[in-house]
């Protein structure tokens, strides 16, 4: 038994028996582990950004974590972008990242790099095997880091690590450390706040907007009248059932406009809501300067926990009532006209499958979907969490593979989805049940926007050529295909109707470009 056979058994001891993986020769007696592992299933993606995004979705719906194999710090550099992301979402996941056998890093190959200081960025852990003796340990120590930090752990695997022999032992689940208990000062301070009559916003994060704990925040505002409100979260439960939590909104004026006459927040399982960028003569919070900020509980805390103790804090019964989502589906019309934004979301709105997973990079162009969203059959919605692109595709393969029996349909804008491409064909490798919609407007329509923020209203055709993509165009029907999955193209809504409806109908990969202005 060598290290490499540890590694996946320790993986496989602890529930970890997905593996998306792009692996070099430094990994090969790992790939040679997982081949005799057949309960570990192995998953490849065509490139690294692929391998960390669907990891990432994978997490968010299996709601435990999967293994990643990367090939040194250049494999490593190449998926960062999407662990950028899966650090924001809070996902727990465990990378592992081959490095040459240990005695030969001081020959300085092509392929050396510090592997600790290109992970550490992205990573709440980072660890190193010693050797074969210590890859136990130190696999043990980076799953539970994960789940107790709710984050990305990365443990680099020395080649002589991975072959070098170790003895036969008898594994038990690793030992995860009890979530932080609530501190009571904070927690005296959110009751007396919702309790004295002041306009009172209660800010919701990470898995605080899974189903449960949103029903529990429901309960709370019914009680109290305090408005709820959503940051960053990997995973939200919306839909018609369910307590309204209106997004705080992207665009910094609307975000201002939206907060500016709360008094007290409460944020439980995130900090308080700041802008994406910065702005001239604009804040960088978007709460006002004088309201109070309580941080009742963190992302490591157990948020589900946090919000029980709260409402019995204020003697709200667990079967209390709250202002449930009307269900609207119903009352969507087949839309008419031109192929927008707007009229691709009522389509998608009027026919959206119960408990289906809504994966959401379609940036400027997902149109009504936020205000039909708490109408439509009860769902989870995906996001982009830390604002890296290209984490579409891989995303909602991921998701398709942690929850198979879910239909997946990604809202995905044209541009970001050429980071990461190769997803397609792990989507048709795998036959994921995966409808992507790609917004085709040949632009990075979000910069433009950005231009126009930063107080450029006017440009010529330099910017012009930065922010196009109509020269040429791309032809992602004929990009699919290659990939191995079936697409077809709409220029009109009544086409995109016929698409979608029938790609609804149907298991396994489908595209369809929807070529809007």
């Amino acid at each position: 038994m060598n290290g490499a056979d540890m590694l996946c058994d320790v993986l496989l001891v602890n529930g970890v028996d997905v593996c998306f993986a792009n692996p070099g020769t430094s990994e090969m007696h790992f790939v040679a582990a997982l081949d005799r592992k057949p309960a570990m299933r192995c998953i490849l993606g065509l490139s690294e950004g692929v391998v960390t995004g669907a990891a990432d979705g994978y997490a968010r719906m299996a709601d435990k974590p999967a293994a990643t194999l990367l090939h040194l710090g250049p494999g490593l550099a190449n998926g960062l972008a999407n662990l950028h992301n899966a650090r924001r979402a809070r996902t727990p996941m465990l990378n592992v990242v081959g490095d040459h056998a240990s005695y030969h890093l001081q020959y300085d190959a092509p392929l050396t790099s510090d592997i600790e200081s290109l992970a550490r960025p992205m990573s709440h852990w980072v660890g190193r095997a010693a050797g074969a003796a210590d890859i136990r340990r130190c696999t043990e120590e980076g799953y539970a880091a994960a789940l107790a930090n709710r984050g990305v752990s990365t443990m680099i695997l020395p080649a002589d690590a991975a072959w070098g022999e170790v003895s036969l032992e008898t594994l038990a689940p690793a030992a995860i450390p009890t979530p932080p208990a609530i501190d009571a000062e904070a927690l005296k301070a959110s009751v007396t706040a919702l309790r004295s009559g002041k306009r009172v916003v209660i800010m919701l994060a990470g898995r605080a907007m899974r189903e449960k704990p949103v029903e529990t925040a429901g309960r709370i505002a019914a009680s109290t009248g305090a408005a709820l409100f959503s940051t960053s979260s990997g995973r939200s439960a919306r839909g018609a059932g369910r307590a309204f939590v209106r997004p705080v909104p992207y665009k910094i004026d609307l975000a201002v406009e939206a907060l500016k006459d709360f008094e007290v927040a409460i944020c439980i399982g995130g900090p308080r809501p700041v802008t994406f960028f910065a702005y001239p003569g604009k804040p960088s919070t978007t709460l006002p300067p004088s309201c109070e900020v309580i941080q009742l509980a963190e992302h490591e805390h157990d948020l589900a926990e946090v919000l029980a103790i709260l409402a019995d804090a204020l003697g709200i019964k667990p079967d209390a009532d709250f202002v449930r989502n009307r269900f609207t589906q119903d009352d969507i019309q087949v839309p008419t006209g031109a192929l927008t934004p707007d009229a691709i979301s009522f389509a998608i709105g009027r026919r959206l499958p119960e408990n289906a997973i809504i994966i959401d990079e379609g940036l400027t162009s997902v149109g009504q979907y936020p205000v039909l969203a708490p109408g439509l059959p009860p769902h989870d919605h995906l996001p982009i969490t830390g604002g890296a692109i290209g984490i579409g595709i891989p995303l909602a393969a991921g998701a398709a593979i942690g929850a198979p029996d879910r239909k997946v349909i990604a809202m995905q804008a044209d541009g970001s989805g050429m980071y990461t491409v190769q997803g397609l064909w792990t989507q048709a490798r795998e036959q994921l049940d995966v409808v992507t919609v790609v917004f085709a407007n040949s632009a990075y329509r979000i910069l433009q926007g950005e231009m126009t923020n930063v107080g450029v209203n006017a440009y010529g055709r330099n910017a012009q050529r930065m922010l196009d993509l109509d020269a040429p165009k791309l032809d992602w029907c004929s990009l699919a295909k290659g990939l191995g999955v079936e697409a077809g193209r709409a220029t009109t809504i009544e086409e995109f109707v016929k698409l979608f409806d029938g790609a609804l109908s149907r298991r396994g990969p489908f595209l369809i470009e929807a070529v809007i202005d």
